[in-house]
């Protein structure tokens, strides 16, 4: 009876590895089809358009110079992960000329220090809309609804009251830029 019962435990074990390593080569040609690409691999902008104009976008807020951080960091990126000459206005020698438009800005207190009742912690949120238009008027990208957040910490000593808010700033127009111009080489 023992010898039986030991070729079906060989057999079972047998199957076993075989339902394994089946298993195992499915999953991975499923990972192998799916995954990430780099950006301008499924660049869906005009072959021969090679000069990008970046006027500075344009402000309809109070905040001062917030168009001016959001222009600068949106042309760095350009210039940093693209191969496009940027121009700082549109002219005749552009391709196709990104326009920007900064159409809110938020600040919000988060947390309250509940000793003082003063602000800890605060919110700036920024909304914009962009279009990428061609030489021809033709619309290549446009998005009329960004909205872009960043959280930072209020100084509680006024001696050493630093205003946080504008390196809060910088590290959105940062994560704008970087959205933005991922956005516009994969066409989303």
């Amino acid at each position: 009876m023992s010898a039986p019962l030991h070729r079906v435990a060989i057999v079972g074990a047998a199957t076993l590895k075989k339902t394994a390593g089946v298993l195992i080569s499915l999953l991975v040609l499923a990972l192998a089809g799916c995954g990430y690409h780099s950006a301008g691999h499924a660049a869906k902008l005009p072959p021969d358009l090679k000069t990008i104009a970046i006027p500075a976008f344009v402000n309809h807020t109070h905040s001062y110079k917030v168009e001016q951080v959001l222009t600068a960091a949106v042309v760095r990126e350009f210039l940093s992960r693209t191969n496009y000459r940027v121009a700082n206005e549109a002219n005749d020698s552009a391709d196709a000329t990104l326009r920007g438009d900064v159409l809110t800005t938020e600040l919000a207190p988060l947390t309250y220090d509940s000793h003082t009742g003063r602000a800890s912690s605060a919110l700036i949120t920024v909304t914009m809309k962009v279009q990428l238009v061609d030489r021809q008027g033709k619309v290549l990208y446009q998005n009329q609804n960004y909205t872009f957040r960043e959280q930072y910490q209020v100084s509680r000593e006024i001696s050493s009251f630093f205003e946080e808010d504008t390196p809060a700033l910088d590290r959105l127009s940062r994560d704008f830029a970087r959205t933005l111009v991922s956005n516009v080489l994969e066409a989303y």
